[in-house]
């Protein structure tokens, strides 16, 4: 019997509550919510009074469309994406968009029904109800912004983000390798270590860096036993067979099956998180299924799930992804946020500005104990360029006694200084 496993990291992210002092950052806590009681199925966990559902349903939406787009870009390649990572990343972003740029956001983010304070305060419920889900579950998530010394951006759009997203905000000089070191060392803490970088060299220019990272950590309900996970078979897309470890479990599980696929939900915690595995059945590939998989179908799938008592065979496994969003989010609809001359981020900066990149990383690791995953998108903000008159030339002649040095630009630092007065 051929066996193919499609992976799924239920992976939810939103904001820590940081603020900025003057020059000065200093982390704040979140407003204390009371956490939800413990509810071993996730279908009877309602969602929180003040919940936004036409949010949560976009947010599904967009989730699985973006998930679509890039299992297609490396059909053959393992994909794994925080949804909601991208969705609140993007999110800031919209709110210093305006007109068609805007719009198209909204498109892809498909919360065209939404004014940008109901996204706002949907967003912020959204995110302390992700945060205090389950205290059996760590689950730590943060948001940054990172502008441009030397650049205009717009203060009323800072302090909305500090308010409304918690983000932590810094002023670097983008043109220093250190200002792309600081922006990975901060994700790097905040994923515990699990994505160590998220930018790569920055140009001096760049207007701003919006950064979301998550960290998640969650015990199976019920640990699978170490001493039952054997080498097995496991049929990759080619058709090869290999020898790989997966574990195994009997019990009571949350199921679903039908001529498609099997379906199995294992909780985490206390039981309000849980991983999702959907298993295609023989003769069905991942294509065929993916194909399936709207947000309809999803939420039927789940709705249908009923506890059931089985055995489980499940790969240990563990990789990294990574990715450059633009190309999904253009085949989404936000092609113009993406156009130098275009794009209109009007409410964030009074400069002509585009969005000039989307990375996303991801990490996973699923054992017997349960799942270690973490999560970051960048999203970058550049000025359009402008035609500004060339400075007048200047005339420097050395040809008297003069003082030279060596530095390190990042700290300063004078490696070497010295006066030459005579250079025979």
């Amino acid at each position: 019997m051929e066996h193919r496993w499609m992976r799924w990291a239920a992976l939810s992210v939103g904001l820590a509550a940081l603020t900025l002092g003057c020059t000065q950052l200093q982390a704040q806590p979140p407003a204390p919510h009371p956490t939800p009681a413990p509810n071993r199925s996730a279908q009877n966990s309602p969602a929180a009074p003040a919940m936004n559902q036409e949010l949560i349903q976009a947010q599904l939406d967009f989730g699985l469309a973006l998930f679509e787009q890039l299992r297609q870009e490396t059909p053959d390649e393992n994909v794994l994406v925080s949804p909601t990572s991208v969705a609140l990343a993007l999110a800031m972003a919209y709110n210093g968009a305006s007109g068609e740029t805007q719009m198209a956001i909204a498109d892809a983010l498909k919360i065209q029904g939404l004014d940008i304070d109901q996204l706002n305060a949907g967003n912020q419920a959204l995110t302390q109800h992700l945060s205090q889900i389950d205290p059996e579950v760590a689950l730590e998530i943060a948001n940054s912004l990172w502008v441009n010394e030397n650049l205009p951006v717009r203060a009323d759009y800072i302090e909305r983000m500090q308010t409304t997203y918690g983000a932590e905000v810094a002023a670097l000089n983008f043109g220093l390798p250190a200002a792309a070191d600081r922006i990975n060392a901060w994700v790097k803490a905040q994923t515990r270590d699990r994505i160590p970088t998220i930018v790569d060299q920055l140009s001096a220019d760049q207007l701003l860096v919006l950064v979301n990272a998550v960290y998640f950590k969650g015990a199976w309900s019920e640990a699978f036993e170490p001493d039952q996970t054997r080498d097995r078979p496991f049929t990759l897309a080619n058709g090869d067979t290999i020898q790989h470890p997966l574990m195994a479990q009997t019990g009571d599980y949350l199921y679903l099956e039908n001529d498609q696929f099997q379906a199995v939900s294992l909780p985490y915690g206390s039981g309000s998180l849980s991983f999702e595995v959907i298993l295609p059945a023989p003769g069905t590939n991942l294509a065929e299924l993916s194909a399936q998989l709207t947000p309809e179908n999803w939420q039927s799938w789940m709705n249908q799930m009923r506890s059931r008592p089985g055995n489980i065979q499940l790969p240990k496994f563990q990789f990294e992804y990574e990715a450059d969003l633009i190309p999904a989010l253009e085949a989404l609809g936000m092609g113009i946020a993406f156009t130098e001359g275009q794009a209109n981020f009007s409410g964030l900066t009074e400069i002509e500005a585009f969005i000039n990149q989307v990375r996303h990383k991801t990490f996973i690791e699923v054992n017997e104990a349960g799942t270690e995953a973490a999560a970051s998108t960048a999203i970058g903000i550049m000025p359009t360029s402008i035609a500004l008159p060339p400075d007048s030339p200047f005339e420097m002649v050395v040809n008297r006694p003069f003082i030279a040095a060596i530095r390190d630009r990042n700290t300063g630092t004078l490696l070497f200084v010295g006066a030459i007065v005579d250079p025979r």
